[in-house]
């Protein structure tokens, strides 16, 4: 492998092939560590207002939570808190302005079941004081309603009635109610346009809801195992109910993220594929110089089989090396990134927070399999054509 040829540029193919294949593999690993990085901060800002468990009833609509049923669950001791929620489309009405809205009413647990109260952008996330109640809404909400918190006007909530049928008129089919706004909170923009926060007993009342939900949300204890808490709850609430994980509360998101990480993994792989073709190159150039030693081998005993696991061995070495050189250069960028933070977002020449990297030493593992198993495909077919004709003819 690193003898010296006969012809130098022979040397030389070899060290681009090796460093082709390092570069392929450094990024690898870089563009899936970014990837890794980006994927878990569009999860961080989910899990700011997305629980750990959401209960919901397997028909749609609201249910009953002083069951024993519901009970049962919620002294569950994997179980750390739970929310009662009720959503419900609703029209805000605030200085003039009118928008539709998402409700989320929610009980007094609600920020410790979720991360909400750190991701308050101006005011505080308060929902009572001194059996005041308020309101807090989403930045996108608050920008189209012109809500800032210097000057405040009671934000109105119109809300549909429930036990009111099939009414022309409006004002008898809906109820309203003002709200004094105590914060406003910035997450991700989809949740940032739709959602108003509020108490859930001053839906109750504005919606003429009696002990019911629409929702049950649950933060578990630290380190509790989600799948086997999940499963045990739908053991208890069977099915007149679903219990939903992260994954199935946000379903299109999530599977978007994981189709993008499978059509990642097979574009660079396609790239790996195309880059190692240089070795076929590199190994046939080999075989070719070393043509007259062929025949001189085969007469002191070697088989046919003996010197195509030579060259194999050679078109292997190449890409194991460019395999653990690609690796080591991909980890010790990736690593500087993620602990030092040298690239930042930037806006009008400011720098704001570091790119996300993260990496994830499942992924090093399986480019180190993947790029050696191009590898061991390449070289391969790499040395095919050498048969017994093959080396006749070279003596000859």
């Amino acid at each position: 492998m690193f003898s010296k040829k006969t012809t130098n540029v022979i040397n030389i193919i070899s060290i681009i092939s090796l460093i082709g294949v390092a570069f392929g593999t450094m990024a690898f690993i870089l563009v899936l560590s970014v990837f890794n990085g980006l994927e878990g901060m569009v999860k961080s800002m989910f899990n700011v207002f997305d629980p750990d468990l959401r209960i919901e009833s397997a028909e749609g609509g609201s249910f009953k939570v002083d069951t024993n049923v519901i009970k049962e669950v919620r002294n569950l001791p994997e179980i750390a808190y739970s929310s009662e929620v009720i959503e419900k489309n609703v029209l805000l009405e605030y200085n003039g302005k009118q928008v539709i809205a998402t409700m989320k009413a929610v009980d007094e647990n609600y920020d410790k079941v979720t991360g909400i109260d750190t991701a308050i952008y101006e005011g505080h996330f308060l929902l009572e004081d001194n059996s005041v109640k308020y309101a807090v809404v989403g930045y996108g909400i608050a920008a189209r309603l012109g809500i800032g918190m210097d000057v405040m006007y009671a934000i109105r909530i119109w809300a549909p009635l429930r036990t009111k049928g099939y009414t022309m008129n409006l004002q008898s089919a809906f109820n309203s109610a003002p709200l004094n706004v105590s914060g406003i909170f910035s997450i991700q923009q989809e949740i940032d346009d739709k959602y108003i926060i509020i108490p859930i007993d001053f839906a109750r009342e504005l919606m003429n809801y009696g002990n019911e939900a629409t929702a049950i949300e649950i933060k578990l204890v630290k380190g509790a195992d989600e799948k086997k808490v999940q499963q045990k709850i739908e053991k208890i609430l069977g099915k007149g109910f679903v219990v939903k994980n992260r994954f199935e509360q946000k379903p299109l998101i999530y599977k978007i993220m994981r189709t993008e990480r499978l059509g990642i993994i097979a574009i660079l792989s396609f790239i790996l594929l195309v880059s190692s073709f240089n070795i076929i190159g590199t190994v046939i150039m080999m075989i070719l110089e070393k043509r007259k030693d062929l025949g001189n081998i085969i007469a002191v005993g070697a088989t046919v089989a003996d010197i195509r696991r030579v060259f194999f061995l050679q078109g292997l070495i190449i890409s194991l090396g460019g395999d653990i050189l690609g690796l080591i250069m991909g980890v010790t960028i990736a690593l500087g990134q993620q602990l030092n933070g040298w690239l930042k977002f930037s806006q009008d020449g400011v720098s704001l927070t570091p790119y996300p990297v993260l990496v994830d030493w499942l992924d090093v593992v399986i480019v180190f399999v993947v790029v050696a198993f191009i590898g061991f495909i390449v070289a391969k077919y790499s040395v095919r054509f050498i048969t017994k004709d093959f080396i006749v003819r070279s003596k000859a």
